[in-house]
């Protein structure tokens, strides 16, 4: 039976270690670019009311600066567009990518037209697990807005409005600008936030971070108020591990243009990037350019007008057509050496260039394809720069070969169908084959629209030529605005379920002409359970709690019933009892369905909808549910962390006591007990000290008292092994059974010491402050105080009576 138990939990921790792995590594590699400074960055703290600084003392405003700028804006009379960067969770103001980046495109184009780029000092508090600071932090921005505008006053035609760029948490605090009831939304007309979850919280640890919820909420229900405001939300894609693309998503009515939410599809950058380099080179570069065309060419300044903002969102962010924005210029143009024109009377054209560059231009007539072709498609190879027109270099002197094919297809005749098998088929494949007669054929994946299927898509190609270029792979999802780009393996994985039925995954695929292609689409276990992780991952400590709970239980009734401990390693594995915890709650969800939200009922445990808020969206689907198997495999995974961990504390406590014993000799099971007036003034002092400073901290240190007891224990249970012969052997079971017991009670305090660590930690990184306002522990720091230090003088003869 032991070896029974050893091997499922080893197979459950084998399966959450692969469901982790494949979260924290199942990608490509990181294809983004570092960004270089020419000279050194300065940072210059903008003086703030006396207020404000009194209000928020660990709170700074600053201006970046390099060289000759930085001296000119000492005295801080500033001219250009303001920008204010948010940094996020434990983020630094020192985010020099985007003010570095767009002070050397200003010098490049020697124009009036620059930014002032400012950033907020949040002192990198941990707002995305202690939600307390979000509010403060909003107030916080508010006053840094009109401290920026009031350093424009002595312009002419000053500006009216910051442009805000918020990365992770800072994002969410823009948008809860709008909830103060005091601020003046024309103080923020544009917003942009890199890899913030606007949805959810990514860890909901405490009930402050129900700011997400007021935020949400505000969005929703004054949605015409806020429809000028413009807003650009750009996700991660699956290597940023730490906020899931998902949550991403702005919950705004699809009538509302003015909010536009991407994953990995933006222009000529097309990467997958983790949390913190989401401000990568790439899309730095992409977010200067919109700054630069957002600019009013008469007043300097950002312009207000909404049309004007989403076009130039959608020119840089969306799909570029390479001609500059708003750019209608149709005048003929004039080309010099007519006599390097070629027509093209085929259907398909493939040019490679000479070694030695010479001016070639080639002529497709429209007017006599278009009624029979859809599409007309060109591709190239290292090409120089991408401009509207195709070509390779820009003078006739260069050595640099390229390759251009072109063709004309028709879309429908290249489209291609295929059922993805179901999701807990292992060993099926779903096929087809494309015997290329072109450059881009497209494969629709039917059936795939949920977050927990996973995929491994895999194309095999044979061509009659060897030498050709290589293949490139690219999933789109139409719902969400991914595009992502593969020249291996295909990884077939969703960010959001599908919210209707009107689309469907497409892979699009590049061939060569003259190839056969075999596409396969298999499930992928690890990926699958990876998906379920990135969703449900916060829901496994729950399982562990209820784990531990059943195996106190557990230990309770064997004292009842034998007078003795099972050891704690068979109580935590007894504590998997899906008859109790899965079983009664599927049965009333069926005979409450209808009334089961009116009861004030959570949920059940099913992956994410694509938004929490359906208000505003009557259209919307019901969420396709998977709990017979999710709910189940959430708890096995619940039940093995609590396993090994409670295996890793035992482990632990040997170690520890072995190390202590010299120090404390113990032979009586009471070692480690207090007296009853002891018990008292220790439970007032913590309950005074958590109320008057940091809930946490009383937390930890009751903690700390009992696992205290639990090391004497231990070192009594080795002392008396090795003086059997002068004791009894019934002394030396009882203070094994004691030992037992509290090794069993110890797994389960750790919980709430691991999720109040948050609180704990923004407490001791902010000592200038010695009481914790707002303290999430507040409701619950003395029930848990006098619970765990009335449970340490407990033992199992106690119990028995």
């Amino acid at each position: 039976m032991k070896t029974a138990t050893l091997v499922f939990y080893g197979v459950a921790l084998g399966l959450l270690l692969v469901g982790l792995r494949e979260l924290l590594s199942g990608f490509e590699e990181n294809k983004c670019s570092m960004t270089y400074m020419f000279e050194y960055p300065e940072y210059r703290r903008v003086a703030l009311p006396r207020h404000v600084t009194r209000l928020y003392p660990a709170y700074n405003l600053y201006l970046y600066g390099e060289g000759v700028y930085a001296q000119e804006t000492r005295g801080l009379k500033l001219t250009g567009a303001p920008v204010l960067f948010l940094p996020g969770n434990a983020g630094s103001y020192k985010q020099r990518s985007l003010g570095s980046v767009a002070l050397r495109k200003a010098e490049t184009m020697e124009g009036s037209v620059h930014f002032n780029v400012f950033t907020v000092d949040f002192n990198e508090e941990l707002v995305a697990l202690y939600g307390g600071s979000l509010q403060r932090q909003t107030r916080f921005l508010h006053e840094s807005i009109k401290a920026i505008l009031r350093l424009y006053k002595h312009l002419k035609n000053p500006p009216h409005h910051v442009v805000l760029v918020g990365h992770s948490m800072g994002g969410v605090v823009a948008r809860a600008l709008f909830t103060l009831p005091r601020f003046n939304t024309s103080l923020v007309k544009l917003i942009i936030t890199q890899a913030s979850p606007h949805l959810a919280p990514v860890l909901a640890l405490d009930p402050h971070l129900l700011f997400y919820s007021a935020v949400r909420q505000k969005w929703v229900k004054e949605a015409d108020k806020l429809r000028n405001i413009t807003v650009l939300s750009i996700a991660g894609g699956y290597r940023d591990y730490q906020v899931r693309s998902g949550l991403t998503s702005l919950p705004c009515s699809s009538g509302d243009n003015n909010k536009l939410s991407l994953a990995t599809a933006v222009p000529r950058t097309w990467v997958s990037t983790d949390h913190l380099s989401i401000v990568c080179k790439e899309l730095v570069l992409a977010t200067v350019r919109a700054f630069f065309d957002l600019v009013d060419p008469e007043t300097k300044q950002f312009t207000a007008n909404p049309m004007k903002k989403m076009a130039v969102l959608n020119h840089h962010f969306v799909r570029h057509p390479v001609r500059m924005v708003g750019d209608t210029d149709l005048t003929p143009t004039s080309f010099s050496d007519p006599e390097a024109w070629s027509e093209v009377n085929t259907l398909r054209l493939v040019y490679n260039s000479p070694k030695e560059g010479q001016v070639k231009y080639f002529l497709f007539a429209l007017s006599s394809r278009r009624r029979v072709y859809s599409h007309f498609y060109c591709r190239s190879s290292n090409l120089q720069e991408m401009t509207a027109w195709v070509y390779g270099c820009t003078h006739k002197i260069g050595s640099t070969q390229f390759t251009v094919e072109c063709e004309w297809q028709r879309q429908v005749s290249r489209t291609l169908s295929v059922s993805v098998p179901h999701v807990l088929s292992f060993l099926s494949t779903s096929d087809v084959s494309i015997n290329s007669s072109g450059l881009l054929h497209i494969i629709e994946l039917q059936h795939f629209h949920q977050v927990y299927q996973a995929f491994r898509i895999t194309v095999e190609s044979q061509c009659k030529v060897d030498k050709r270029s290589a293949n490139v792979y690219r999933v789109k999802v139409p719902w969400f605005g991914e595009d992502v780009p593969s020249v291996t393996e295909v990884s077939g994985m969703l960010h959001t379920s599908r919210p209707d039925n009107t689309s469907c995954v497409l892979l699009h695929i590049h061939t060569a002409p003259n190839c056969h292609y075999k596409v396969s689409v298999r499930t992928s276990l690890p990926r699958m359970l990876g998906q379920i992780l990135r969703f449900c991952g916060p829901m496994v400590p729950v399982y562990v709690a209820v784990t531990l709970l059943l195996a106190c239980g557990g230990q309770l009734r064997s004292i009842q019933k034998t007078k003795r401990a099972v050891n704690v390693s068979k109580a935590v594995a007894g504590g998997l009892q899906l008859h109790k915890v899965n079983l009664p709650v599927f049965i009333l969800h069926l005979l409450l369905e209808d009334i089961w939200s009116t009861l004030g009922l959570p949920a059940a445990d099913v992956l994410p909808a694509s938004s929490p808020d359906t208000s505003f969206r009557e259209d919307l689907p019901p969420v396709e549910e998977w709990p017979h198997l999710l709910s189940p495999l959430l708890y096995m995974f619940g039940a093995a962390v609590a396993y090994w961990g409670s295996s890793l504390l035992s482990l632990l406590v040997q170690v520890t006591s072995l190390l202590l014993a010299p120090l404390h000799p113990s032979i009586s099971r009471d070692c480690g007990t207090l007296r009853p007036w002891t018990q008292v003034l220790v439970t007032v002092c913590l309950a005074v000290t958590g109320r008057g400073c940091c809930g946490a901290v009383s937390v930890f240190a009751a903690f700390l008292l009992h696992f205290y007891r639990v090391l004497r224990l231990q070192m009594t249970e080795r002392s008396l092994s090795h003086m059997l012969n002068l004791l009894s052997e019934s002394t030396l079971q009882e203070v094994r059974d004691d030992l037992q017991l509290h090794l069993c009670l110890s797994a389960l305090f750790t919980l709430p010491v691991m999720l109040s660590a948050p609180s704990f930690i923004h407490w001791f990184r902010n000592l200038y402050s010695c009481h914790l306002d707002p303290d999430p522990c507040s409701l619950y720091t003395v029930p848990l105080v006098i619970v765990y230090v009335m449970l340490i003088n407990i033992n199992t003869s106690a119990l028995t009576h």
